[in-house]
């Protein structure tokens, strides 16, 4: 196959992989906003698009991570890139199939490692800088933004203690909408920059762009464009489990959780460090329903979350590494994997198709009886 085809394809499976980013990642910034009240359910999604885009032009430290720290660029190829984005794209809609906020991150880099591993072998894959910018940030983020949304929790309720609860959720929704805007902010210089990441080592990988090359600028607005589109989307089945199915949040705890997510996701961005705000941002809810009057956390959603959380990165390696083997050898390969991929695809969808899930499936508990619940449509 041509390198120019072939490179043009890694760009377009890169950004289709932005884009289910978005739209699975929604419920990071949008959920608890949602589910309070605080946001109507478009007008949520459609702010955090904005600010995704915004976000994406604010730093490339995470991006430099990826195109020089998890895989050696003088020995991956396009086409075993492209077996990895493979993986990372299946994985990523087949959690948003049932509901489940995993780490679009981590699918990204399981499936890099595993088409490089299988293609190259162990030392094309950077296990120091793996451990230190991704696993260590995976399991100490979490923790980090749950302690803080709990902590935060508890203090606001004691600060509000004796005020009016109608005046207390009406100050704190108006805060939520400041702190989603932060957390979508955040969310896009993440988790924008991976895909600029990606974008840059396969330039680098190609003899485009030198080792250690930051993102042209077109990478940055591509990437940022496609991330925002996904946004806009609503990943409607995520928000549903993130806003009601993990814990019942009132305006306070939902102000906590985002604000405590957004502080652990920027300082995280401007040291480079790529984690998962799926990761962040649910431990960042526990806190908060942990924290707040009820302590209601419903600890079945949790392990299931849990479980796919630790599933990802293996998961994603195995289904990159059979695509990145594939993918390398030739044009056959490729078209092999982009066949399979779109079929699989095409199939989640239309098993979704069934049991579709909206906008008013997430905001159903703030209708009154009185009220007749919207027709539920599909977004």
């Amino acid at each position: 196959m041509d390198a120019a085809v072939l490179i043009t394809i890694v760009v377009m499976t890169a950004l289709a992989f932005d884009f289910t980013n978005g739209f699975h990642d929604t419920a990071n910034a949008m959920a608890t906003s949602i589910a309070t009240g605080a946001l109507r359910p478009r007008a949520a999604v459609a702010l955090s698009a904005v600010l995704n885009l915004l976000g994406a032009f604010l730093s490339v430290e995470v991006a430099k991570t990826i195109s020089g720290g998890i895989v050696d660029e003088s020995q991956i190829s396009p086409a075993v890139i492209f077996g990895g984005l493979a993986g990372a794209i299946l994985w990523n809609l087949l959690t948003w199939y049932v509901g489940l906020p995993s780490s679009s991150s981590h699918a990204l880099f399981g499936g890099l490692i595993g088409a490089a591993w299988i293609s190259f072998g162990a030392d094309s894959v950077h296990l120091t800088k793996i451990v230190e910018k991704i696993l260590l940030p995976a399991l100490a983020a979490p923790l980090i933004a749950g302690l803080v949304g709990f902590i935060a929790t508890w203090i606001t309720y004691r600060i509000t203690r004796g005020v009016p609860d109608r005046l207390v959720t009406k100050g704190f929704r108006f805060g939520q909408i400041a702190s989603a805007s932060l957390v979508s902010l955040a969310h896009g210089t993440n988790d924008a920059q991976k895909t600029m990441g990606v974008i840059t080592l396969t330039l680098i990988s190609a003899g485009h762009l030198s080792p250690g090359s930051g993102p042209p600028v077109w990478v940055i607005v591509s990437a940022g464009t496609a991330i925002a589109l996904g946004t806009y989307l609503g990943g409607w089945r995520i928000t549903h489990t993130l806003g009601k199915g993990l814990t019942k949040l009132e305006a306070p705890q939902g102000f906590a959780a985002q604000t405590s997510a957004a502080t652990v996701i920027l300082t995280s961005s401007h040291l480079g460090f790529a984690l998962s705000t799926t990761h962040v941002c649910s431990g960042g809810i526990i806190g908060a329903g942990l924290g707040g009057r009820e302590r209601d956390v419903r600890w079945s959603v949790a392990r299931r979350m849990a479980v796919a959380w630790v599933l990802t990165v293996p998961a994603a390696a195995v289904v990159g590494a059979i695509a990145g083997k594939a993918a390398s050898l030739g044009t056959g390969g490729v078209i092999g994997v982009a066949v399979v991929g779109i079929a699989v695809a095409v199939g989640i969808y239309l098993a979704s198709r069934r049991t579709p899930v909206g906008p008013a499936h997430v905001v159903d508990e703030l209708y009154t009886p009185a009220e007749p619940t919207p027709a539920r449509k599909v977004a």
